[in-house]
């Protein structure tokens, strides 16, 4: 009776990344370049379909991880809230209202 494999030795049986996209080049470029026999292409589509997935898995697991550690980094930027701190200034300086009495000649006024 076969033993399966476990994930552990699965994943270090299969290739990473860079060796699947080089692998997938390289049966692309030989399917475009090469006159082979019609066995051999509908045996290379099957290994680059099996090795593009392979990228693609790699490639979502690796953008979890990223959105993972920016969630991460987002919540540990984040002040508890906005009014507990009493240190931090404010985000535009208030220096009067646009209805002050002084009208100078020179003042720029947008409304």
């Amino acid at each position: 009776m076969a033993r399966r494999k476990s994930t552990a030795e699965a994943d270090s049986a299969a290739p990473s990344f860079e060796d699947a996209l080089a692998g997938l080049e390289s049966i692309v470029e030989a399917m475009e370049h090469e006159q082979l026999p019609l066995e051999e292409l509908v045996a290379c589509y099957e290994k680059g379909s099996a090795l593009l997935d392979r990228c693609e898995s790699i490639l979502q697991s690796a953008r979890g991880r990223i959105e993972l550690i920016t969630l991460r980094n987002k919540n540990e930027l984040e002040p508890a809230s906005p009014s507990n701190s009493e240190d931090s200034p404010e985000p535009f300086p208030l220096s009067g209202t646009p209805d002050d009495s002084d009208d100078d000649d020179d003042d720029i006024r947008l409304f």
